[in-house]
């Protein structure tokens, strides 16, 4: 591990020689061979099935798992995936959803897919990248994961195999008896082929690939970073932004020693980049408890016990599963816990306080998209670590803060003024970051940079601090009210565990301040108790929220953000619904859709007769469109 406390140490890295001359691996096979090489017996991945302290768990080394994927590459080669071809997974957390994600990445590309996501946004996915194989899970008891991967593949004819994985082989003593006895049944509704996972893998060898390894630096995997709204965006990987995450890893953060405990999905870029990728470059040891993780039944209640049970040195975690657990006491021997690394939302400060208060242990905060092939900053572990800061940009990563000023271009931004957070690193694959050649347009600022939509500034000794969203700016009359404004302010209160503020439509000024709250488990107070405490705590008059709403729980994506497009379309349906009751027009919002070029819209049915005049008038003074249900 090298020193990482300051911007001097950044910089004292990158004297050690540009990244492209560096010894690093070429292809994603020989990253592998390379971990086989230096630590073919100690553990690369375990897994448990249950979220038991002592439930059964299943462990692969080195050695073991390159035989694995080895034998995964050549199947997918078999099945007639060459480099350009994809090789989907919609998969919970398991061994095989490992072996598949590098397997995948080693003869074509690799497509991970959420699989909370339904038919047809799998679906839409699907098509968009091209899928030739699908991996997914065999039917099996509490999962529809099987039924809804066979509908979304009857409308993606691209896909000729669909590999079945099955749970079954984890289970022991009597649940191993039942389940096939109460297994659901899987209609196949589409024409694809269906193999088993497990057979198929046994006949092909596991100590040389049947196909060449090319050396030359390619895309290796598809990550969608939508898909809720069934308009996927699609970004590309190359493998040297892969390979450049798990050297950042290695470097910095992770030894042989290391044990990680990881209940991410890998599906998402933070388990299979940050995570992954850098137990393959150090020889690290990843634990990944439940197909669903944090959101897999017990792991919360169990979780300080596991990280006791595999002696664990760092807890890899979301903000969402932070507040979980500071719900529960810590009821196990967490001495060999040194640090907890959080990502993929800000970490509120009195939450970084309680955790530490609670465990004695720091939380690394880090920064990172799925556009960047991941890591972009993270705050050094041997240095300050600055409140509300995400750190300093890695080694080898160029963060510049700018402003766009019309005709003239881009204007580099002072020390501390806000602007947009533009990077440039080996994993941002300039000029084609999504495979829709349409969204790459205006994506980059000088042809090299890459426009995060991230507000943010940079301080005198080079911390990055992420002030808000430029999309989710609420522009109130012409004036910006940056939403981390009303958050920050609203999280103080003690009762409240997580917010989500947006601009919701107002006829007269565009977009309104509104915020929706989450409270603490067991807490209660009042809407007026929380409005008081805004316009106490916020000073900006114009950024105080108009509308508070309670919710039993804000939406958030698999890893644990606030999912603002949700709270979007409740801010549209009521205000619109309110809209047309007070004009006495007999229609409602029956949902709110994406649509690519006019963003949210109204859908509207009818309740009797209506004049679209009508609606017309009443509707069209808000920035939202509005349709007719057909």
């Amino acid at each position: 591990m090298a020193d990482f406390a300051s911007r001097a140490d950044v910089m004292a890295i990158e004297a050690e020689g540009a990244w492209a001359d560096l010894d690093v691996a070429r292809t994603m096979y020989d990253f592998l061979s390379r971990a086989k090489a230096s630590h073919g017996a100690r553990p690369a991945i375990s897994y448990q099935l249950l979220s038991a302290p002592k439930a059964p768990a299943r462990s692969l080394t080195w050695s073991a798992l390159h035989a694995e994927v080895t034998r995964a590459a050549n199947l997918f080669r078999s099945l007639g995936v060459g480099e350009k071809d994809v090789v989907a997974y919609v998969m919970p957390n398991a061994m095989e959803t490992a072996v598949t994600l590098l397997g995948g990445a080693v003869a074509g590309i690799v497509n991970p897919i959420n699989p909370l996501l339904e038919p047809q946004q799998i679906s839409a996915i699907l098509r968009e990248t091209n899928a030739k194989v699908v991996v997914t899970l065999r039917a099996f008891p509490k999962t529809d994961l099987a039924q809804k991967v066979a509908e979304a593949v009857k409308f993606a004819p691209n896909v000729k195999t669909v590999v079945e994985v099955d749970l079954w082989t984890y289970l022991t003593g009597a649940k191993k008896l039942i389940v096939p006895l109460i297994r659901p049944k899987n209609p196949v509704a589409h024409r694809a082929d269906v193999i088993s996972f497990h057979a198929a893998l046994a006949r092909q060898p596991s100590d040389r690939l049947t196909f060449t390894d090319t050396p030359e630096d390619r895309v290796c995997a598809y990550f969608h970073t939508g898909g809720t709204t069934g308009l996927p965006k699609v970004a590309q990987h190359k493998f040297s932004g892969m390979v450049y995450n798990g050297w950042l890893g290695q470097k910095l953060l992770f030894t042989p020693e290391d044990v990680v405990m990881c209940p991410l999905p890998l599906f998402h870029v933070f388990a299979a980049y940050p995570i992954l990728m850098s137990m393959i470059a150090s020889g690290a040891h990843v634990v990944f408890p439940t197909p669903a993780g944090y959101r897999g039944e017990g792991v919360f209640d169990n979780l300080w016990k596991l990280i006791e049970r595999w002696k664990c040195t760092y807890l890899i975690t979301v903000p969402t599963a932070l507040a979980a657990l500071m719900q529960r006491p810590v009821n196990a021997d967490i001495s060999t816990l040194r640090n907890a690394f959080s990502g993929s939302a800000p970490l509120p400060i009195e939450l970084y306080n309680r955790f530490k208060k609670e465990t004695g242990v720091e939380i690394v905060e880090g920064y990172g998209l799925t556009e960047c092939t991941c890591l972009v900053a993270v705050n050094p572990p041997g240095g300050t670590k600055k409140i509300g800061s995400v750190g300093l940009p890695f080694p080898h990563t160029h963060v510049r803060i700018l402003s766009k000023e019309g005709a003239i271009g881009f204007r580099e931004c002072a020390v501390d003024e806000v602007g947009e957070i533009c990077v440039a690193n080996p994993g941002v694959y300039e000029g084609s970051t999504y495979t829709e050649v349409d969204k790459n347009k205006d994506l980059f600022a000088e042809g090299r940079f890459l426009r995060t939509g991230d507000l943010g500034r940079l301080d005198a000794e080079g911390y990055l601090f992420i002030t808000g969203r430029a999309k989710d700016l609420i522009i109130r009359g012409g004036h910006n009210i940056d939403p981390a404004l009303i958050e920050e302010a609203l999280m103080g209160h003690p009762a409240v565990g997580f917010v989500g503020a947006i601009g919701q439509p107002d006829a007269h000024s565009g977009e309104l301040p509104c915020a929706y709250v989450e409270l603490v488990k067991g807490a209660e107070v009042s809407v007026a108790e929380l409005t008081s405490y805004a316009d106490k705590h916020i000073a900006e008059r114009a950024a105080r929220p108009k509308v508070i709403e309670i919710l039993p729980e804000l939406p958030k994506t698999a890893v644990g953000k606030v999912f603002k497009p949700d709270l979007r379309r409740m801010a549209i349906t009521r205000v619109y619904d309110a809209a047309l009751k007070s004009a006495g027009i007999p229609a409602h919002v029956a949902e709110v859709v994406e649509d690519k070029k006019r963003g949210l819209v109204a859908v509207l049915t009818r309740e009797g007769a209506v004049e679209d005049a009508s609606v017309a008038k009443v509707l069209n003074a808000f920035i939202n469109p509005w349709q007719w249900q057909e």
